[in-house]
């Protein structure tokens, strides 16, 4: 019997999903003997989601509003918030996800999710006690206490070794803190698309040879790409700009309305941008630890904004690029020309780009064999756990399932 592999995730954000579908498919490509189901938390906890029932909107939808709304000010002070509201509903979850879990007998379970890790486990451990748990962080650092690492019996995978260090701290035993060289990123950003970069560019209404960049602000958008190329339209600068606007409509709509004096191409939502990285020279972002990933696989330099609306969990993001010397991070829109300018600069442009190419992250082809070890581990003797592959001291980096899963 192939064994079943319960697969979390949410669709608060876009990367936790990706990651997921990510997973599934180098699993697929390696030919792997497992069944791997994805279960959505909305859907496992939708009975107990007051939120929903109160508001008609699911709780992992609060946080895309916030998103496409800007209302990130302050998240800081909310995570706490939203924290004591998870505490305090902590029991009827454990409850319904026992029943899930009884009732769809995973051999392990990966945890793609922050927040809800130790109800996942106390539930699974209540029924199927021995059965390992894993959890893939899918940020470049945790955001402690109770975001995603948890003081239990589990694994956990790093894609950084500042946040196995944290793990570590924690006081998770150094066997069960396994190192992958990044985030999981989705097969096609590792194809060698090779385009006619010039031919390409002009047929999306830009210039041949003229420096561009890509200004991405995740699957939701923002109006911050508004004001960013409004900032570059103004300087005269000579770039253009490719920007991939996600869901949101109105950024888009404003975007094309706008008189441009710069070269300029919009999209909505695309799947389509590994193919619009290799048409690009840098990257203009949040730091979102997915969007960065993605940029640094294909070579591009980024310049990221970390200010007060920046989601506290990705301020460490903006310094770990600063701190490997693969881009720059401003404090806002107005910065967005001179960045521009010192990474564009002849003397510094290469080295950015080189650092960027060195940045070798096959996070998603070496997960499946982590897993594999957890599994033959448990299968050989429950208390045995793998060896670690790392010293993480330092920052250096069948039934079947209910409807949630499928």
């Amino acid at each position: 019997m192939k064994p079943r592999i319960a697969v979390v995730y949410i669709d608060s954000g876009g990367g936790h999903r990706a990651a997921a579908n990510a997973l599934c498919e180098v699993v697929r490509e390696q030919q792997r003997p497992w069944d791997m189901q994805l279960c959505s938390i909305q859907e496992m906890l939708n009975s107990i989601d007051f939120i929903r029932k109160s508001t008609g909107i699911q709780f992992q939808e609060i946080y895309n509003i916030m998103l496409r709304r800007g209302w990130t000010l302050g998240s800081a002070q909310l995570i706490p918030l939203m924290h004591l509201l998870i505490r305090v509903s902590h029991g009827a979850q454990v409850e319904v996800l026992r029943r899930h879990w009884s009732a769809c007998r995973p051999d392990l379970v990966v945890s793609l999710v922050p927040h809800y890790n130790r109800s996942l486990k106390q539930a699974l451990d209540r029924a199927w006690p021995g059965t390992p748990y894993v959890t893939i962080l899918t940020d470049i650092a945790d955001y402690p206490p109770h975001f995603w690492i948890e003081r239990q019996d589990q694994y956990v995978i790093c894609g950084s070794g500042h946040a196995a260090a944290q793990a570590l701290r924690l006081g998770l035993p150094a066997s069960h803190i396994l190192r992958a060289s990044g985030m999981i990123l989705h097969p096609r950003f590792y194809a060698a698309v090779n385009p006619d970069r010039r031919r390409e560019r002009v047929s999306l209404g830009l210039e041949a040879n003229l420096p561009t960049g890509l200004v991405l602000f995740g699957g939701e958008g923002s109006m911050e790409m508004v004001k960013i190329a409004r900032a570059l339209n103004r300087a005269r600068s000579r770039v253009q700009l490719i920007l991939l606007c996600g869901k949101h409509q109105r950024a888009a709509a404003e975007l094309r309305a706008m008189r441009a004096r710069i070269p300029m191409f919009v999209e909505g939502f695309t799947r389509d941008i590994p193919r619009y990285m290799e048409l690009a020279d840098f990257f203009i972002g949040k730091p979102g630890p997915g969007s960065i990933s993605e940029a640094l696989a294909k070579g591009l330099p980024v310049i990221v904004e970390r200010n007060a609306w920046t989601l506290a969990h990705e301020r460490y993001n903006a310094d770990w690029v600063e701190e490997r010397q693969v881009g720059v991070a401003v404090s806002g829109y107005r910065e967005i020309p001179k960045a521009v300018e010192k990474l564009l600069d002849p003397e510094r442009y290469p080295g950015f780009r080189e650092r960027a190419l060195a940045t070798r992250n096959a996070a998603v082809y070496e997960i499946p064999a982590l897993l594999e070890q957890i599994m033959a581990a448990h299968r050989a003797a429950p208390e045995c756990a793998p060896a670690p592959a790392a010293d993480w001291s330092s920052n250096s980096d069948s039934a079947r399932c209910p409807p949630a899963c499928a």
